[in-house]
């Protein structure tokens, strides 16, 4: 009998202190983060149209100041255009006048010149430039050319057989629709006159060319 009451006794401890550890054990609650929401504030349509309205005006303004001054370029660029050739057909004219003047080594007078002299000398007499007195050293001045973008006005130069030291300079006086190259020169054989450069002669000889007058400086 009394081992029947402690088995009892035993079992009931154990349904006791199962049941503390049960009502002991804490279950964690999840934390719950709040999340605010951020209020952009309210803007008036008519606010939004004003700021559009300046936007506008001021990419407007934008536009109207670009377009003036591309224009005044443009403009500056078409002056400067127009004084070059106005002072290329000044320097021409004045070659004009050199016509028939009779060839001379080492000649800078109407009574006889050279090629190199009579460059110089038209030059010298239309803008006050002072270039170089030999045809060698004036292919030193300048801008280069290619052939196919020659203007009048433009210096080109030759030599014997067509390669080494430049011995010779002319103006070119026009540019034909089909690309003939006509230039003014003082040829040793005929004195100041006009040749083309289509000719045998010249074509083979060819060395280069320069700009003298750019942007009429």
């Amino acid at each position: 009998m009394n081992k029947r009451v402690s088995l009892y006794l035993v079992a009931f401890i154990g349904i006791f202190s199962l049941e503390s550890c049960v009502s002991n054990y804490v279950v964690s609650t999840p934390i719950k983060h709040k999340i605010e929401k951020t209020t952009l504030p309210k803007i008036s349509s008519n606010k939004l149209a004003q700021a559009n309205k300046k936007i506008k005006q001021k990419a407007e303004e934008s536009l109207v100041s670009l377009a003036a001054l591309e224009k005044a370029e443009m403009d500056a660029a078409l002056r400067e255009a127009e004084k070059r050739d106005h002072t290329i057909d000044n320097i021409l004219q004045q070659a004009y006048t050199y016509l028939g003047t009779p060839y001379r080594l080492g000649g800078m007078t109407r009574k006889g010149i050279d090629c190199s002299a009579f460059v110089l000398s038209v030059y010298n007499e239309v803008t006050g430039m002072k270039l170089p007195r030999v045809a060698a050293s004036q292919a030193n001045e300048g801008e280069s050319i290619a052939k196919n973008e020659l203007q009048k006005g433009d210096l080109i130069f030759f030599a014997r057989s067509g390669r080494g030291r430049i011995s010779h300079v002319g103006i070119v006086e026009e540019v034909l629709p089909d690309g003939e190259i006509k230039f003014i020169h003082a040829s040793s054989s005929r004195g100041v006159m006009v040749s083309s450069l289509d000719d045998a002669y010249w074509r083979g000889r060819y060395r280069m060319a320069k700009r003298i007058i750019v942007d009429n400086n």
